[in-house]
């Protein structure tokens, strides 16, 4: 009996947690995996190599990959400040700040776009003034990053806001009482140790720029890019010429997120 007690002990303290979490992990990496194999292994090599002589998808690849960089470079250009006053500053008004930001998270991207019509569209007075100027912000590339950078940006902010709350204040107040102040602090001391976690910002906000669908559908159907492409696809020429288009942006999203990981684990950047 005592030693059937023991080898019960022995596998619980086996099986604990830790073993769980990772069989539940493992699941739930399958599904993400899974999926995409069958994707790679419906599709024939003649397939990817047409769709990547057509100039339709090579077009829409390029408008995807100007219009996600773009809008992360605006994204990362305002909202790392946002994100450092959210973490830093004290007043009750953060509170508020936090959700805005995170509601374009919440809404459908088809609502996003309809949002940003109301700004944007041709009968508004933004948009009648910037088409008067020769720079119409739907059916262009403006009206692509604006869209991208309405579902994206929210990402950078939160995340960067996580990774300067995890900075140590003590250190920036060490800086500052050497005499360094507060804009050579935040360059030399805050943003070196949260750099880790804007990257990881900054990645999402591109990796969810390039996915984007439903407010890129509304604020601007021309130039396309790849999802819509793939809609466009699927439409007309049915689910097996979407598969092709849906693999190059797949290989293309894992390209890009492999260089911005190797950047951030590069001790020399």
């Amino acid at each position: 009996m005592a030693t059937r007690t023991t080898d019960h002990t022995g596998f619980a303290r086996q099986f604990d947690w830790l073993t769980l979490s990772l069989l539940l992990g493992v699941l739930l990496l399958c599904y993400y995996v899974v999926p995409m194999v069958s994707l790679f292994a419906s599709v024939p090599p003649t397939a990817i190599a047409s769709s990547l002589g057509d100039s339709t998808v090579v077009n829409a690849a390029a408008t995807s990959l100007v219009s996600a960089t773009l809008s992360t470079l605006i994204a990362a250009a305002f909202g790392l400040p946002l994100a450092y006053w959210l973490a830093r500053a004290d007043t009750p008004w953060k509170s508020i700040a936090l959700a805005l930001v995170v509601l374009p998270l919440v809404l459908p991207p088809t609502v996003g776009g309809v949002v940003l019509l109301t700004v944007f569209g041709p009968n508004t007075f933004i948009g009648g003034l910037a088409s008067a100027a020769g720079l119409p912000l739907t059916r262009s590339l403006a009206g692509t990053v604006l869209a991208q950078t309405f579902v994206a940006s929210p990402f950078v902010v939160v995340t960067a806001k996580a990774a300067f709350e995890g900075v140590d204040k003590t250190l920036e107040y060490a800086s500052q009482s050497l005499g360094k102040s507060r804009a050579t602090t935040l360059r030399k001391v805050t943003l070196p140790l949260a750099g880790p976690g804007i990257l990881a910002g900054v990645t999402l906000a591109f990796a969810r720029a390039m996915g984007e669908f439903g407010a890129t559908m509304m604020m601007a159907y021309y130039p396309r890019t790849l999802p819509v492409q793939i809609w466009v696809s699927f439409i007309s020429l049915g689910l097996d010429n979407a598969y092709p288009v849906a693999i190059i942006l797949v290989c293309i999203s894992v390209l890009v997120l492999a260089v911005l990981n190797t950047i951030g684990s590069n001790p020399w950047t």
